[in-house]
């Protein structure tokens, strides 16, 4: 498995189609395992899906009760396009359907979405429940300022593909979406690229969770920052940083 103090400067996407799934598996299960060690997930409230580079329709998950600073890419199942998952090794799998119900519509709605993360956290949970969006009050809000939306639905229990083609409507051509008294979801074009985003997600939340006060800067000046803050390797250099920091022996 890859670790992630290896990782270069700019995510390399490989030509070579088993190298680059190992690749993406074993970021996935860093993910998983960096939710973790910022103390997310530990209930299991939470998923990060990826993509199938050979079958586009399918996505790989966590199985079921693997707790996440276990996460392997062995642990990695396959869901298909009806909700049935395989192991590596061709065996049914359990999942958490619900991370199906959610994510699978996104992936459907959003060709070029390789990975969508979402877990349950101290800030962005609370900051769903006020039902509002991000603000540009700090550097990292701007990055979402006209780049995200909110999924104003009362189902917070996400029962059916029904309630997931809701949020990927509310998400749009979004960066990320705000779940109604439930979290935060991101996408990204790899798992890493959604994980580092969504980290500063919940960093933008816990910022305008704790300034009420904060007095946002204008639209234009948003823009402006924005535009700077954003290349496409912010997500994964984010993520890289993350890692070396938490999941470093």
């Amino acid at each position: 498995m890859s670790e992630p103090l290896t990782h270069p400067p700019v995510e390399p996407f490989l030509d070579d189609p088993d190298a680059e799934l190992e690749r993406l598996l074993a970021d996935l299960a860093a993910g998983y395992r960096l939710f973790a060690a910022l103390r997310w997930g530990d209930l299991g409230d939470g998923h990060i899906t990826c993509r199938d580079i050979r079958k586009p329709d399918h996505m790989w998950l966590l199985r079921a009760r693997v707790p996440f600073e276990r996460a392997r890419p062995d642990d990695m199942v396959l869901i298909a396009p009806d909700g049935t998952a395989a192991d590596q090794d061709g065996e049914r799998a359990d999942i958490n359907n619900t991370a199906y119900y959610i994510h699978h519509p996104i992936h459907e709605a959003r060709p070029e979405v390789g990975a969508v993360a979402h877990v349950h956290t101290g800030w962005g949970t609370p900051f769903a429940a006020e039902r509002r969006t991000i603000e540009p009050i700090s550097q990292g809000s701007a990055a979402f300022f006209e780049n995200h939306s909110l999924f104003d639905d009362e189902e917070v229990q996400i029962l059916s593909v029904d309630g997931g083609k809701r949020i990927a409507a509310a998400l749009g051509g979004n960066r990320a979406v705000v779940l109604a008294n439930h979290g935060l979801l991101t996408v990204g074009a790899s798992p890493a690229d959604a994980v580092g985003w969504f980290v500063m997600m919940e960093r933008a939340a816990e910022a305008q969770m704790k300034a009420p006060r904060a007095r946002p800067i204008s639209a234009e000046s948003a823009r402006t920052a924005r535009a700077d803050l954003i290349d496409p390797h912010l997500g994964w250099n984010l993520f890289c940083t993350a890692a070396r920091r938490h999941l470093t022996p």
